[in-house]
């Protein structure tokens, strides 16, 4: 898979539950769950254009393709990729987990795990 605008992804996370479901706290520096039909490789560079809650502005995430959930996977799970962060700032990790800091301990399931 080639570069450039293929690995660009838009994503608008408008509650915390929806955003506690996409969160990765287990990947190094923090990751999303994207759903996405697009086909993609682990190790795959990508840009996110993420848009919390009621945020006026998206914030740019680069990252990398860590999980790939297929079409088709059991337990009805939705189809999408995990996105490691690659933010040397830590700014959006630490920003999501300030919106589920009160979730981030339950064993409520998520999109991943």
């Amino acid at each position: 898979m080639g570069k450039g605008m293929q690995g660009l992804m838009s994503l608008t996370i408008r509650d915390t539950a929806s955003l506690y479901e996409a969160y990765m706290p287990y990947v190094t520096g923090g990751g999303l769950f994207v759903p996405t039909a697009k086909r993609y490789a682990l190790g795959d560079d990508v840009f996110i254009r993420l848009t919390l809650m009621d945020e006026a502005e998206k914030i740019p995430v680069p990252g990398k393709v860590v999980w790939i959930t297929p079409a088709g996977a059991q337990g009805g799970r939705q189809a999408g990729v995990g996105i490691q962060f690659n933010d040397p700032t830590d700014n959006v990790r630490t920003k999501i987990e300030t919106y589920i800091a009160g979730a981030l301990n339950s064993d409520r399931p998520t999109n991943t795990m």
